[in-house]
């Protein structure tokens, strides 16, 4: 009997997310999620009641899938890992119980997870590094302070574009995320805009291009996050892990 060849068996098989990343895809999970729930309260007065219940319940599913990788970790339980692991916790509840409600008070339940998911990626993210610093001081990926400020905002949800008599516009929220910095991004494959895909600016409008991490980008944040980024242009400064309360939202071109 011939031995088949072992070239043939050998595949690459993708290395699964750490709890970082997959805390990032979680966000970019809510964020998608808010979005088709705005959408849905946009598009009339009368949504379907039970439009939202099963993306509810895969959050709520997925919640406490990151919950598990965080706590499998065992790290080594501090202030900042405790309260973390009750976000997400309260995170999965909120979830669960936003598919028990109809819109809009579904959609209020969820509204501040992209943030707070992203919060608790940020404070695991530094007691990962505090616990395993040997194997965690040099990073694969070197962002500059403007590329860590954008990637962070467009986690968090909080960035758009839109087109306008030929001309393209970039809507944030937080920290100052210009058109330029997007176009770099997605030159360099680490943020992409989805069209059509996150609600208008207002009733009656157009829908907007949500901005989103690519596999790339989240890699490339999840290496950085909670890390002095790189050194850019004077005047420039990170974005913070927890935004303080939210300014008003900007259009820049």
């Amino acid at each position: 009997m011939t031995t088949p060849p072992t070239d043939g068996l050998l595949f690459d098989v993708a290395a699964p997310p750490t709890p970082v990343e997959r805390l990032m895809l979680l966000a970019d999970q809510y964020v998608q999620h808010n979005d088709a729930l705005d959408r849905l309260l946009r598009a009339g007065p009368q949504p379907e009641p039970d439009a939202h219940i099963a993306s509810a319940q895969r959050l709520a599913s997925a919640t406490r899938t990151a919950l598990k990788a965080v706590t499998d970790e065992r790290l080594y339980e501090s202030h900042e890992l405790s309260d973390a692991v009750v976000r997400l916790q309260q995170l999965a509840f909120l979830s669960s119980a936003s598919a028990d409600h109809r819109l809009p008070m579904a959609r209020t339940l969820t509204a501040l997870a992209p943030e707070a998911t992203m919060g608790c990626a940020d404070r695991i993210a530094r007691e990962m590094r505090h616990r395993r610093r040997s194997t965690t001081d040099a990073p694969d990926h070197k962002l500059t302070t403007t590329q860590h400020t954008a990637l962070w905002e467009i986690a968090c949800g909080h960035v758009v574009a839109t087109s306008s008599l030929g001309r393209q516009y970039v809507h944030y929220r937080d920290e100052h995320v210009l058109i330029g910095t997007l176009r770099s991004l997605e030159a360099s494959g680490l943020a992409e805009r989805i069209p059509n895909s996150a609600p208008s600016a207002y009733v009656g409008g157009p829908l907007q291009d949500r901005v989103r991490l690519t596999t790339a980008g989240t890699t490339a944040l999840a290496a950085a996050i909670s890390r002095p980024p790189a050194t850019s242009a004077p005047g420039t400064t990170p974005a913070p892990a927890n935004a303080a309360a939210a300014k008003t939202a900007t259009r820049s071109r």
